[in-house]
């Protein structure tokens, strides 16, 4: 797997995401700065396009992440009870602010993503029997609880329509001036490179960590700090996209081992171009209409995870 393929591969997803979509955009139009599809251009296409990006790569990343700290290859923030935390966050900015601006429903998700990542970081303490599928049954249930009482404050205090928008990944609503909030995840991505070999170690254990020297506490605080920022800042601006976190890493480790600094340029190719490909085939599937991005990267998701399910001996049980 070399890179210069990967960033061919985006490049070629890229210039594709561009000229695909309901108004036909040409060539001749991206070099007419002055027709309406140009204006569509600069408005809808290519705020989509980084949008992806962006999201393809920190959701991937802040998988690798999760996955060191915790120890359990199938842990994710979506796994783990960040992502329903983030959207309980949403509710509440909702419920607190009449026309909640966007930058108090990100403060108010991360602090619910960043609380929920804790309770399931204290929950993983306690249990004793960490198969690498039972732990993150364990955080889908902590989620669907959480998710739980997020729909029934939906419902109580009519907020139904509101949050559905953050119930399921959709690049249709990303255009100029509702996506910017997303570049917050670009310095993340690269504290999480810095700290790649930390998190490496912590991956081998606190007692290793501490016998190097190492502050494990402050390290995995670090991590999930990380994690529930880049949640919250995707998960309000397209919403959830389920299986990305899991999938990119395994894939990437399964050829190239754990370590964490090297994987990570891997990851984020790989992440974008996962996400720009699911992302382009609902645009084409059912053209001129579109499937959402959460229900295209949950079914080939899904079937990637089968895969990796079934290939847990390679990781341990």
């Amino acid at each position: 797997m070399k890179k210069i393929y990967l960033v061919l591969i985006l490049v070629i997803l890229s210039v594709a995401s561009i000229f695909i979509g309901v108004s036909d955009i040409s060539i001749f139009d991206v070099l007419n700065t002055r027709t309406e599809k140009f204006k569509i251009l600069l408005i809808s296409r290519i705020p989509r396009l980084i949008s992806i990006i962006v999201a393809g790569i920190s959701m991937s990343i802040t998988g690798l992440i999760m996955q060191q700290i915790t120890k359990n290859k199938f842990v994710s923030p979506s796994t783990a009870a960040t992502i329903d935390s983030a959207k309980l966050g949403i509710l509440v900015a909702l419920m607190m602010f009449t026309g909640a601006t966007s930058i108090q429903k990100m403060i108010i998700s991360f602090v619910f993503a960043l609380a929920g990542t804790f309770i399931f970081m204290k929950i993983l303490k306690k249990i004793k029997f960490k198969n690498a599928v039972f732990i993150p049954l364990v955080g889908i249930m902590f989620g669907n609880i959480i998710d739980s009482v997020t729909t029934f404050f939906a419902y109580k205090y009519d907020l139904v329509q509101n949050i559905s928008a953050w119930l399921d990944g959709d690049f249709s609503r990303v255009i100029k001036g509702r996506y910017e909030l997303l570049y917050i995840s670009i310095p993340l991505v690269i504290i999480a490179y810095l700290y790649a070999n930390k998190f490496t170690i912590v991956g081998m254990g606190e007692d290793f960590s501490t016998n190097l020297g190492m502050n494990y506490e402050r390290i995995v605080n670090i991590g999930i700090c990380i994690v529930a920022l880049v949640s919250a800042v995707v998960v309000i601006t397209v919403g959830k996209i389920p299986f990305l976190g899991i999938i990119i890493p395994n894939i990437v480790t399964l050829y190239l081992g754990d370590d964490t600094k090297k994987n990570i340029p891997y990851i984020a190719l790989l992440g974008a171009i996962f996400l720009m490909a699911c992302d382009i085939l609902g645009r084409i599937v059912i053209y001129p209409y579109e499937v959402s991005i959460g229900l295209t990267v949950g079914i080939i998701g899904s079937i990637i995870f089968l895969y990796l399910i079934s290939r847990r001996e390679v990781y341990g049980s």
